[in-house]
């Protein structure tokens, strides 16, 4: 029972989130000391081998169904944690990604939802009438349901079809207390995580996640990004009905078309190619044009309408740069595709934060940049894979344990800190979930050519929303 009285919704009290999320500890376990095991221990023979990957997958899959159950419950930034061990490969436990996504993948759209009731509550205090008179028709079980919010299917009075976002009641308290969890966690381990920037990321975090809780913000998103890639003619960003939303009320066109994975499934290569294009595109036109960052690839947050044509749904998690970033960014892209490496050196610096004089990190961090750029600076036609965007998280996780697990030397050896800022926290977010959501999509195409126009361009002034 949670602290407002209903049995199905979101423990929102600091200690209340604290105990269901510790719940998980017993399931997760086994998994942690198996992978310790092969990080840390010696090599076992071949039989032990076969034994302990069979023992981990079953524990795995033990893991990725309790947190099904117990971040679908808790809704706020656990279910946003399960929902991205979901879809960004390379996050998940090394050797068993594919049954852990698949176990999880039930997060990306439809977590437990609460009782139809709260639902209907939220909507009488927010717009001041019940749903059955607001709409013409309305759908009291959602269709939808996720870490914020859930999604109900109506029908306006003019005889439009729409979604319907209701937030969770209590969800912006929830919120706050799992990030006061995290800050407590944080100044526990301050003296080691401290000159990693571990205070700077959670503020980052904090701003952008509390950020998401205003609809009214996110609905003013939508508008002007539908005004920023009005040229880009696959893109289609659902009508806001703004006389039907509020801060906690979000009421949008409903889009028809087909899900991610039914897209993955069904859509010959050659509409997967486009539509990928389609995303690329979307992505850093905003990002490279406008200084605008749309930091939530998720599957969830796409209709597939075919031709090419791809529906963005969620305007949450959206960041403007700084326009000194932005264009640290080019010259680091630039640098990439000129192979002038004196000056991309020079950016790796100046913009990331690398260290040269860490010569082991600097190598590694230097060629895992040079990987990252291999869809801009490549000028022949880049293939997306799943293997190719697990690399993108396992490139630096092998490199890093090199650095950081001597053969020989019992303690640690930490690199030493990079000094990247605070706005790349959520960049990171978009270039490993947008490498997953492509590499799904099995994606060919030659994405030089298609962005290097806004690549060597200056930065735009951001045009007037537009809401329709």
């Amino acid at each position: 029972m949670s602290e407002d009285g209903r049995s199905d919704a979101p423990p929102t009290s600091r200690l209340g989130r604290l105990l269901k999320l510790g719940s998980l500890a017993p399931s997760a376990l086994p998994v942690a000391v198996a992978q310790a095991r092969r990080v840390l221990g010696g090599e076992p023979s071949e039989e032990e081998l076969q034994e302990q990957r069979r023992r981990t997958a079953e524990e795995a899959r033990k893991v990725a169904e309790a947190m099904l159950k117990t971040l679908g419950e808790m809704k706020g930034l656990p279910l946003k944690i399960g929902q991205m061990l979901s879809y960004i490969d390379g996050l998940a436990p090394p050797g068993y990604e594919e049954k852990f996504q698949e176990a999880l993948r039930k997060l990306q759209q439809k977590a437990p939802p609460l009782d139809p009731k709260a639902a209907e509550q939220v909507i009488r205090a927010e717009l001041k009438a019940p749903p059955e008179e607001l709409f013409a028709c309305w759908e009291r079980e959602p269709f939808a349901a996720a870490s914020i919010g859930q999604v109900h299917r109506a029908v306006t009075r003019s005889g439009h079809a729409v979604a319907v976002k209701v937030q969770y009641p209590g969800i912006d308290r929830a919120i706050e207390n799992d990030l006061k969890s995290l800050a407590m966690l944080e100044q526990f381990a301050a003296p080691l995580a401290r000159p990693y920037h571990s205070k700077e990321t959670l503020d980052e975090l904090r701003a952008v996640f509390l950020a998401e809780l205003d609809y009214t913000r996110e609905a003013q998103m939508a508008d002007q990004f539908r005004a920023m890639t009005g040229d880009l003619p696959g893109v289609v960003i659902p009508k806001v009905y703004h006389a039907l939303s509020t801060r906690r009320v979000l009421t949008t066109q409903l889009l028809g078309g087909l899900s991610y994975h039914e897209f993955c499934e069904q859509a010959p290569q050659e509409e997967r190619n486009a539509a990928g294009v389609t995303l690329w595109s979307f992505m850093f036109l905003s990002l490279l044009r406008y200084g605008m960052l749309y930091a939530d690839p998720h599957p969830g947050n796409y209709r597939f309408l075919g031709g090419g044509r791809v529906g963005v749904l969620d305007f949450g998690c959206v960041k403007q740069l700084p326009p000194e970033l932005v264009a640290g960014i080019k010259t680091y892209i630039i640098a990439g595709m000129d192979a002038d490496w004196k000056t991309f050196d020079r950016a790796c610096i100046e913009v990331f934060g690398y260290d040269p004089s860490d010569k082991e990190a600097w190598d590694l961090y230097r060629s895992y940049s040079i990987e990252l750029l291999m869809p801009f600076t490549s000028r022949a036609p880049f293939q997306w894979s799943p293997e190719v965007a697990r690399e993108t998280v396992g490139y630096l996780a092998r490199g890093l344990k090199k650095i950081v697990f001597k053969e020989g030397n019992p303690l640690p050896n930490l690199p030493k800190p990079i000094h990247m800022k605070q706005d790349f926290t959520f960049v990171n977010r978009l270039q490993w979930g947008l490498a997953s959501i492509l590499g799904g999509l099995r994606v060919c195409a030659c994405f030089r050519e298609i962005g290097e126009e806004w690549v060597r361009g200056g930065l735009w002034p951001l045009p007037p929303p537009r809401a329709w």
